[in-house]
């Protein structure tokens, strides 16, 4: 499943790569848990996906928990930890700088 959402990304079907992703990242926490590698992965696919569709505050959130729980399973030194961390730089970056209730709220 993961590998045919991978190709229906690969060719810009984000809708049935989005319901793939989904099942597969909830079967993954389900069976494997939540901070599994294989887990982590079907995250960082998930989030490409919303990004590729315009969704990116969901794309955001879902990479971040990502690379938070990749830094405290495989290290910060690991090249997927370290892949997903400059991913998400680039698109919070991107996103410009947060608003003024955005940092009121992660100061509270």
């Amino acid at each position: 499943m993961a590998n045919l959402a991978s190709t229906y990304r690969n060719q810009g079907r984000w809708k049935e790569a989005e319901e793939l992703g989904v099942q597969v990242m909830e079967i993954r926490k389900r069976v494997l848990g939540e901070e599994h590698p294989n887990t982590l992965a079907s995250m960082a696919n998930l989030a490409f996906t919303w990004k590729s569709q315009g969704r990116l505050d969901e794309a955001l959130d879902v990479m971040c928990r990502c690379v938070e729980f990749q830094q405290q399973v495989l290290g910060l030194d690991h090249p997927n930890t370290v892949s997903n961390f400059s991913t998400l730089c680039g698109w919070e970056a991107a996103n410009g700088p947060p608003s003024h209730d955005e940092i009121a709220s992660i100061l509270e």
